[in-house]
């Protein structure tokens, strides 16, 4: 696949994993998975439980750029609530607002 970004760290089918998360992108209620690498580029599919996805866009964000209306496109009620779990999953984290994360946006595939 020709594109400008680097190569992938991570498999697509380890983007979307813990089952709260894989239920609200199956309800179409999560279009967004920030990683620290790269899982999927723009057209790559996968599956969650027999649902298709296509990944739409990948971009490169720093978590303080990170609004209200993205923590709620990562499956969450708030940048808050988003905040206090990444921070409760991953032990000895800071929340650092000039780290820079990959954004992963996809959506249900048309015609399912």
């Amino acid at each position: 696949m020709l594109n400008s970004y680097p190569e992938k760290t991570c498999d697509i089918d380890r983007l979307l994993r813990h089952p709260k998360l894989v239920a609200a992108a199956r309800a179409g209620k999560k279009t967004q998975q920030r990683r620290d690498g790269i899982y999927a580029y723009p057209g790559e599919t996968f599956t969650l439980e027999g649902v298709h996805f296509t990944v739409t866009a990948l971009e490169r964000q720093s978590l303080g750029d990170m609004t209200e209306a993205d923590a709620i496109a990562e499956g969450y009620p708030s940048l808050d609530a988003y905040r206090e779990l990444i921070l409760k999953m991953h032990k000895g984290m800071t929340w650092d607002d000039s780290s820079l994360v990959w954004v992963h946006h996809f959506e249900i595939t048309p015609g399912q």
